[in-house]
């Protein structure tokens, strides 16, 4: 059998979470109110929710709870840099939980969801019943400089040239921080314009063959703004490690918890070696290599093993 998303659904209950004197968390429930709690956590980190984020669950066995991250989609303030640390978030997600008077559940994460799932889980073990995770981002520096520095760009040397035309050539040697000047000025119309082009280089990378609903969607200024500016201030600051692989140095802690880990054999965005890393350290997480896939959520491919994994996971206490 091969899996699709599960038809459209709105969420029954929406609302607002204050989680410090800054932040306030968009969070939304969707599915079987009474079900197995599942937590969604979405890339980026900025990158927000998307209503298809909803659609990997049955929402007949499922209670679905999602929620913007800090500085993220409907979450305020928009692109909000100060407080925002992946252990807010962490702590944020805990918070979440015990609101909504959850003992335990299954943490869904793709991309920067993964990454940020892993601290969670071994931070949280106890709270976690098992764990998808999807194209696998351990924040590591090799990561951060194959996308943004030296690496991507031998495959996707046409919309390379876009991202760097921001940049000086002067500065090119360190394009993190190049950008990350940028993202910081006070200068909106500066601003704006990184923004939009290191989250349009994200965009035209993330699927096996380039989408141009997926470049532009990336490419609109709320997204953008908060992708960029979130992601370059978490990566300028390592996500906060106490060294650079601390997520695999870790993970003894949760390799008793039941986990699959799904991943595109040609992502360029978080490349194979990520999973394989992870893999090595976690054996017994089931690894899913999708031939024939990138990066994105909503490949085919992709799609299937995740629907494949929560659907193994019903019941899971």
């Amino acid at each position: 059998m091969y899996y699709n998303m599960f038809p459209e659904i709105e969420p029954y209950n929406t609302f607002r979470f204050k989680v410090s004197d800054i932040h306030e968390l968009y969070i939304e429930e969707c599915g079987n109110p009474k079900g197995q709690p599942v937590l969604f956590l979405h890339g980026g980190p900025g990158a927000g929710l998307s209503a298809k984020h909803r659609r990997f669950f049955d929402p007949k066995h499922y209670r679905i709870i999602l929620f913007d991250q800090r500085g993220s989609g409907q979450s305020s303030p928009h692109a909000e840099l100060k407080e925002n640390t992946t252990w807010d978030l962490v702590s944020d997600i805990e918070k979440i939980r015990e609101h909504l008077e959850i003992s335990k559940w299954l943490v869904f994460g793709g991309s920067w969801g993964s990454t940020l799932a892993l601290a969670y889980a071994e931070t949280h073990p106890k709270s976690v019943t098992g764990l998808v995770l999807r194209g696998i981002f351990l924040c590591r520096k090799e990561e951060i400089d194959w996308f943004y520095q030296f690496g991507a760009h031998h495959v996707f040397s046409d919309f390379w040239e876009d991202y760097v035309s921001v940049i000086p050539e002067s500065e090119r040697n360190d394009m993190l921080s190049a950008y990350y000047k940028r993202l910081t000025s006070k200068n909106e119309t500066e601003r704006l314009k990184a923004a939009v082009a290191w989250s349009k280089w994200e965009g035209s990378t993330a699927k096996l063959i380039p989408n141009k609903e997926t470049i532009t969607q990336f490419s609109t200024d709320h997204m953008a703004l908060s992708l960029a500016r979130i992601e370059a201030h978490y990566f300028i600051n390592g996500c906060w490690w106490r060294t650079d692989n601390q997520l695999i140095e870790d993970v003894y802690k949760i390799r008793h918890i039941p986990a699959v880990i799904v991943h595109g054999r040609y992502d360029m965005v978080c490349p194979y070696k990520n999973a394989w890393d992870l893999h090595k350290a976690w054996p017994e997480a089931r690894l899913e290599t999708i031939d024939v896939a990138g990066h994105a959520v909503d490949e085919p491919g992709i799609i299937d093993a995740l629907i494949r994994a929560t659907e193994s996971f019903k019941n899971l206490s």
